[in-house]
């Protein structure tokens, strides 16, 4: 300690030191000057200086030396008591804490995994009366009621089909089976369940396929299709829609552009959020503002890329570019580590 006080006084010292050198160098000098007077006034003067570093040392390293005291003390009450009572009690609280909130994080996902189950098993029975609606409407003989019960028929149709699909995307990854797809087959028949809405809207398609074998996931491929053609019927009126395929940089390009009322700039940005209808449009009470959400999130493991062209009152293009056979690996592994974590915890999967 008092090493360090020095060390961090030598300034002052060595300046006192000095002065005291240059006073008798003077006297030196000066033959005038009384030797034997200068000495003892140095000799004072260091028996003075000598008094005040220490009467500052101990002032100064009073307040170190007590902090010094107290980790001293703490130290060997650490080492004689371990843990105090009170740290005791506090582990314990954490602990009992900590084991509660994971009680109750797994009663709720046992709890939601249960909600999931029952609403996509709901939405599976819903779909067997559904059908005998169809069948019951195609019969009818007054070509309008027929065309409003069709077209709500599929509102309801697309609805249930946007809720099933959003239970089982945050899942995809163990969905997903790639295969070759003939792209020309899934378009035709998204357009054939599209056909009566078309028919009482004046819309039609021209389809023009220079590529229609790709390697994805069909079931998913058709979902995405479907909401970019439910909204490309939606919001058109008597007009046709064309449907384009190509290849550029060796990836296959899909296009589909409307001749609709188009999105706003300031919305195209977001048209992909969660929720997100229209800030031009806000009336619309059709819109869901999940469909293009939930269409880019189950393009984003399949590794398709969306991209929007729009101009309000002109129409809205929509381009969906697939990737190269070779980028697959990612899929690949993608779907490896998830079989690799789902084991390692017991979980059972059963691909489709």
């Amino acid at each position: 300690m008092i090493k360090k006080y020095l060390i961090e006084r030598r300034s002052w010292i060595i300046l006192f030191l000095c002065l005291q050198l240059f006073t008798i160098f003077v006297t030196y000098v000066d033959s005038s000057i009384p030797i034997s007077s200068i000495v003892y006034i140095i000799f004072l003067s260091f028996i003075i200086f000598t008094i005040f570093l220490i009467i500052r040392y101990n002032k100064e390293t009073r307040f170190i030396r007590s902090l010094e005291e107290r980790e001293n003390d703490f130290d060997l009450t650490s080492i004689a008591h371990p843990e105090s009572p009170f740290e005791q009690i506090f582990e314990t609280s954490i602990a009992n804490q900590t084991e509660l909130l994971k009680q109750v994080s797994s009663q709720n996902l046992v709890a939601l995994e249960q909600e999931k189950d029952e609403l996509l098993s709901w939405i599976h029975e819903v779909k067997t009366p559904l059908t005998a609606m169809q069948l019951i409407i195609e019969r009818l003989d007054d070509e309008n009621m027929r065309r409003q019960l069709t077209y709500e028929w599929l509102r309801i149709h697309f609805l249930l089909d946007q809720q099933l699909h959003q239970k089982r995307i945050h899942f995809i990854e163990n969905d997903l089976y790639i295969e070759k797809t003939d792209l020309q087959e899934v378009i035709f028949q998204e357009i054939k369940s599209l056909q009566s809405w078309c028919i009482q809207k004046g819309i039609g398609f021209d389809v023009d396929l220079e590529t229609t074998e790709i390697l994805t996931d069909t079931k998913w491929l058709a979902f995405i299709i479907r909401q970019i053609l439910t909204n490309a019927v939606k919001y058109s009126e008597s007009a046709d829609i064309i449907i384009r395929s190509y290849e550029k940089h060796k990836q296959t390009v899909l296009q589909v552009k409307d001749f609709g009322r188009g999105i706003d700039n300031k919305d195209l940005s977001r048209i992909f959020e969660k929720g997100f209808t229209s800030t031009t449009q806000h009336t619309d009470n059709a819109a869901t503002g999940m469909g293009l959400y939930l269409a880019k999130k189950a393009a984003k493991p399949l590794l398709i890329n969306i991209d929007v062209h729009s101009e309000v009152k002109v129409g809205t293009t929509f381009l969906l570019t697939f990737p190269q056979k070779n980028e697959f690996i990612n899929i690949t592994g993608i779907c490896l580590l998830c079989l690799y974590y789902t084991r390692l915890n017991g979980i059972s999967i059963t691909y489709i």
